[in-house]
């Protein structure tokens, strides 16, 4: 991958002080409880919060140093974890999900952007195989790998596999077989790059 590095950075907060590293972040937690991970997670919208604001509040910090926000999850299991997945052309470091994280932190506890219970912020590269979700993604990752998923049949299938060729009027351009096929991108159920090695 040209020497890209894709970390991946977690950060829990407590009391708003740093606690000391573990895994592959810092330490902290959330609202003067020990926040953990255990048992398995499961993606769900971000229910009772307005996620509108927090992923407007992610995209102002990830502007803020130069980078963008690919996606934002919200998962739920014996944890809470929000994941906000970052991104910059020359690849993400760990310093950039710490610099993330900590300024995102912030601004979600002063506005209080996720209440209820202690959660687990994530601030990660999106990885080898991100998703694909913007037209300007498609247009960039042009040449690469991916697999696509639509929501309606088009030319009789719904799971696409081939190279990207680009976005025009609308249309994902993938090619397959020879050919290229054009994918309303508002049709796509879910898209992302194949690892290639």
């Amino acid at each position: 991958m040209g020497g890209r590095w894709y970390a991946n950075c977690r950060f829990w907060r407590r009391s708003g002080r740093v606690r000391g590293a573990t895994g592959s972040g810092y330490g902290l937690s959330r609202r003067g409880h020990n926040a953990g991970y255990g048992g398995s997670a499961t993606c769900s919208p971000l229910e009772d919060m307005d996620e509108q604001r927090i992923r407007e509040a992610a995209e102002r910090v990830a502007r803020s140093v130069g980078m963008e926000v690919v996606d934002v999850e919200w998962k739920v299991g014996k944890s809470r974890f929000l994941r906000v997945y970052i991104d910059k052309p020359e690849g993400i470091s760990h310093k950039d999900c710490e610099t993330v994280s900590n300024q995102l932190s912030v601004i979600l506890d002063v506005e209080d952007l996720v209440p209820g219970p202690p959660y687990i912020l994530e601030v990660s590269s999106p990885g080898l195989d991100r998703k694909l979700t913007k037209p300007a993604e498609f247009q960039r990752f042009a040449g690469r790998l991916a697999r696509i998923t639509m929501q309606e049949p088009v030319e009789n299938q719904k799971f696409f596999e081939g190279r990207l060729a680009g976005f025009a009027d609308g249309k994902v351009q993938i090619e397959l077989k020879g050919r290229v096929i054009a994918l309303p991108v508002e049709g796509i159920r879910k898209a992302n790059l194949v690892v290639e090695f």
